[in-house]
């Protein structure tokens, strides 16, 4: 494992996942009183071991670490914040909006699962594959283990003793939160902004209706901030922020003029994932993605009144005009 000091007192930790991007980064804050931790990882084996080899090779007393914050509820990012939290005995932050999601989807009787199995039926995912994605997602909820939550109150967090601002950007999680340095101009990004790779933006049951929308507004009030070095949660750091927000970007907005064509004789959204993604191997858990990010594209086609929908035997289709986007 590299841990890599990104600054005095800053840790980059890779942290491994049971997914194609094999790692997930988070990050060590060391202070005047202790430590800090941004993010936790996934439960299970590798990541434990990962992080028991973190503490010894950092020397670190598991009680010394005074706070544990997670910047959204997906697994990656919280899935061990339960067992960290049994070591250190740190309290667990999250934005209020990500603790309401957290216990929503991985509280035990949590019916997530299910309505993401009939979200995806209406939308013309086939039968069999929606059961597969119900299935899969009862596997991942084995990767969550919840803390004790306090929700984050404040404007501003102390790492490494420096004051951060916490930004709220919403997309790929309706509550995910940012953290902002702005004497050292430091991004810390989580999966709002990511080097090479796209973040997903989905729709999901009880979440925001059109969080591509909030994605765009999010990531254009970014590019307001100076910022030299932004630390990701997946892939390399990105040393020059506005122009890969410019790229994500640019990649919606060629998305939607696809979608925009596809969607124009009248489509499911699985219809149009599958012309999207269709050419790719796909497994349920993937699929689950690829629709839900159609979807997305799709809600937000429809509520800036360039598609249309109706229902249909139970089923969404959305049609409207090929064109340019207003």
């Amino acid at each position: 494992m590299e841990i890599r000091e990104i600054r005095e007192g800053l840790f980059r930790l890779p942290i491994p996942v049971p997914f194609p991007m094999k790692f997930v980064y988070c990050y060590l804050f060391r202070d005047r009183r202790g430590w800090s931790i941004v993010d936790a990882g996934m439960q299970h084996e590798e990541a434990v071991r990962a992080w028991k080899s973190v503490f010894d090779r950092l020397r670190i007393d598991p009680k010394a670490v005074h706070s544990l914050y997670v910047t959204h509820f997906h697994p990656d990012h919280l899935g061990l914040a339960g067992l960290l939290q049994d070591w250190t005995g740190a309290p667990v932050y999250m934005s209020p909006q990500e603790m309401t999601m957290a216990k929503q989807v991985w509280s035990p009787g949590s019916t997530q699962a299910e309505e993401v199995r009939q979200m995806c039926l209406s939308h013309g995912m086939p039968d069999e594959l929606a059961e597969q994605v119900k299935a899969q997602m009862k596997v991942l909820s084995g990767g969550v283990r919840l803390p004790v939550i306090t929700p984050l109150a404040q404007q501003t967090v102390r790492l490494a003793d420096m004051d951060w601002d916490i930004l709220i950007t919403p997309g790929h999680s309706d509550g995910h939160v940012c953290l902002y340095q702005p004497e050292h101009k430091l991004l810390f990004a989580g999966d709002h902004v990511l080097h090479k790779i796209t973040p997903n933006i989905s729709r999901w049951p009880n979440a925001s209706p059109n969080p591509l929308k909030l994605y765009i507004e999010s990531l254009n009030r970014l590019k307001s901030l100076d910022i030299q070095l932004a630390l990701t949660s997946h892939a390399d750091v990105i040393p020059d922020t506005r122009q890969r927000i410019d790229e994500i970007l640019a990649h919606h907005e060629g998305r939607l003029e696809r979608v925009l064509q596809l969607a124009s004789g009248g489509r499911t959204a699985y219809e149009t994932a599958l012309v999207l993604f269709g050419h790719r191997e796909l497994n349920a858990h993937q699929w689950r993605f690829a629709l839900a990010e159609t979807l997305a594209h799709l809600v937000y086609l429809e509520d800036a009144g360039r598609l249309s929908s109706e229902i249909r035997e139970g089923r969404h289709y959305y049609y409207g005009n090929a064109g340019q986007l207003s």
